[in-house]
C-alpha cells in the first residue's frame, strides 16, 4: 500500500525532525551563549556523573576553577562588549586546550572550570595559568589580564560535588592572594580553615538562640564638657569555649550564612531594653545602632525597624541608626525612602565612616541626616600631620555649614581629643574616654559620673 508507506515514512521523518529540535533546545539549555560552553547548570550535573563514575573506577577526578585577576577594571574601561570578547576569546583558548575527555564551563560572569582525569594536576594548572596570561586584542589594545586557578580534587579532598567545588573555590581565592604563584591547591591548612568554618557557623546557629550574643557599649561624650551625652551599641560574642568574640571573628560568616539578620535583631532588642531607663533618667540622650548593609538592602527594613523599637521602651527619638555611604551609592533611592521612613519617626540616621570612601556631601544636603562620624582612620594621625588635620578641619567645617552633628570616632590621646575640640567637632568616643563595656559597666560608669562638667572634662583633658 503505497500511500501507507508514505504515510509512514512522512511520520518517520517528522519523528525525527522533533527529535533533533528536542536535542537542539537541550544542547542550548546546557551551553553558554556567549563561549559555547557548558553552562553552570550542565556542568553542576556532569561533574555529578563524573564522580559517580571514578568512585565505581577507584579512579580520581580533578576540579580546577578559574577566574580573572582584572576583569572588572577591563570591564569598566573597555566597556562590557570588549569584555564579552575577552570572556570568548578566554572560553576558545579553554574549549581548544582541553585535554580528552575534560569538562569545560563557564560557571557564570568571569568564572570558568575545567573537570579532568589528569594524574599531573601541578602540569595542568600551569597551562591554564598560561592560556589565562596569553595577550589578546581588542579595539587595537593589547590587554592581559591574568587569571588564578585553584584546585581540589576527588577522593584525596572531597567525597561529593559539594564540598569539591567549595574546597576548589577556597584554592582559588588562596590563589589570588598570593602573588605571582597563579594557582594553589587545596591543602591541609586550608582543610584545617575549612572545618573551623564549618564549626563556627554551626556554632552560630546554636548561639543566636541560645542568647549568647549581647549588646556591649562604648560612651560617647560631648566635645566641649566631655559629658557622657550617648552610647554606641557593639555586638559580643559570649563564646561558651573560647570567651568574648569581637564583631570580626564571627559576623563575616554571619553574612555568608544569612544570620546577620538575626544577629541584628538579638543585639537591638537587648540594647535597647537596657538603654531605656538610662534614657528615661536622662543619663544619655542618644542610643547609636549600626546596621548590617544587607539589611539596609531589604525594601522592608524601616518598617521593621520602627515595629520593633515600638516593641520597646525606647523613645524613637532617643535612637540614632548608622548606616555607611557604601550603601548610599550602591542604592540611593532605597536609602532614601529608609532614611525618610525612619526620619518621619523621629528616628536618628547617621553617616558612618564618613571620609573613607567619596564623602557624599550632596547626600547631607538632600537626606535628613542628622550625624556623620568621621572615621578612625582619619583620626589617628590628626594633630600630628598637617595635612590630615587640614582635611579633617575643611570636612568638619563643610558638615557644621550644613547643620550637621559631626562625632568623630577612635580618639585615642589627649591631642587629638583638643584638636578636634578647637575645630568644632561636636562629639567624640574612642579608647581615650572608655573602651567597650558590657551593660552593667556602662550602667555603673553613667551612674556614678556625677562630677561637675568642667572637673570631668579636665579630667578627660
Amino acid at each position: 500500500m503505497p500511500e501507507l508507506s508514505d504515510r509512514l515514512s512522512e511520520l518517520a521523518a517528522r519523528v525525527a525532525e522533533l527529535e533533533a529540535e528536542r536535542e537542539l533546545t537541550l544542547r542550548l539549555a546546557q551551553t553558554d551563549s556567549l563561549t559555547g560552553l557548558v553552562n553552570r547548570g550542565a556542568f553542576t550535573s556532569g561533574l555529578c556523573e563524573r564522580l559517580e563514575a571514578a568512585r565505581r573506577d577507584g579512579a580520581s577526578v580533578a576540579l580546577f576553577v578559574i577566574d580573572l585577576n582584572r576583569f572588572k577594571s577591563l570591564n569598566d574601561s573597555l566597556g562590557h562588549h570588549a569584555g564579552d570578547m575577552l570572556l570568548a576569546e578566554l572560553g576558545r583558548r579553554l574549549r581548544d586546550g582541553a585535554r580528552p575527555g575534560e569538562l569545560v564551563a563557564r560557571l557564570g560572569g568571569d568564572e570558568f572550570a575545567v573537570v579532568s582525569d589528569v594524574a599531573d594536576v601541578e602540569g595542568r594548572a600551569q597551562e591554564l595559568v598560561s592560556a589565562l596570561a596569553q595577550p589578546h586584542t581588542i579595539y587595537g589594545r593589547v590587554v592581559m589580564p591574568g587569571g588564578s586557578v585553584g584546585v581540589a580534587e576527588f577522593p584525596r579532598d572531597a567525597q561529593d560535588a559539594s564540598d569539591l567545588q567549595r574546597f576548589a573555590d577556597m584554592a582559588l581565592y588562596r590563589a589570588k592572594a598570593i602573588v605571582g604563584r597563579g594557582w594553589h591547591r587545596f591543602d591541609a591548612e586550608l582543610r584545617a580553615e575549612s572545618e573551623h568554618r564549618r564549626t563556627l557557623g554551626d556554632e552560630l546557629r546554636r548561639a543566636i538562640p541560645a542568647g549568647e550574643m549581647e549588646p556591649w557599649f562604648q560612651p560617647i561624650v560631648e566635645a566641649m564638657t566631655g559629658r557622657m551625652v550617648g552610647v554606641e551599641v557593639l555586638a559580643r560574642w559570649r563564646h561558651p569555649t573560647q570567651g568574648l568574640l569581637a564583631p570580626l571573628a564571627f559576623v563575616p560568616m554571619a553574612e555568608e550564612l544569612g544570620l546577620i539578620r538575626q544577629i541584628d535583631e538579638a543585639i537591638f532588642d537587648a540594647a535597647c531594653a537596657r538603654a531605656a531607663p538610662w534614657v528615661a533618667d536622662g543619663l544619655i540622650d542618644t542610643v547609636s545602632c549600626n546596621v548590617s548593609p544587607r539589611d539596609l538592602l531589604d525594601p522592608g527594613f524601616s518598617r521593621k525597624l520602627i515595629q520593633r523599637l515600638a516593641a520597646t521602651d525606647l523613645p524613637a527619638t532617643a535612637l540614632a541608626v548608622e548606616i555607611t555611604e557604601t550603601f548610599l551609592l550602591s542604592d540611593m533611592g532605597l536609602a532614601r525612602r529608609h532614611i525618610e521612613r525612619l526620619a518621619a519617626r523621629g528616628v536618628q540616621v547617621a553617616l558612618d565612616d564618613f571620609g573613607t570612601g567619596y564623602s557624599n556631601l550632596r547626600a547631607l544636603m538632600h537626606l535628613p541626616i542628622q550625624t556623620v562620624k568621621l572615621d578612625r582612620s582619619l583620626i589617628y594621625d590628626v594633630g600630628r600631620d598637617a595635612r590630615v588635620s587640614k582635611l579633617v578641619a575643611s570636612m568638619l567645617h563643610a558638615a557644621r555649614s550644613l547643620g550637621v552633628r559631626i562625632t568623630a570616632e577612635g580618639v585615642e590621646d589627649e591631642g587629638q581629643a583638643l584638636f578636634l575640640r578647637s575645630a568644632g567637632c561636636d562629639r567624640m568616643q574612642g579608647y581615650f574616654f572608655a573602651r567597650p563595656m558590657p551593660g552593667d559597666a556602662m550602667e555603673a560608669m553613667l551612674r556614678e559620673d556625677t562630677r561637675p562638667e568642667p572637673e570631668r572634662l579636665a579630667a578627660n583633658g
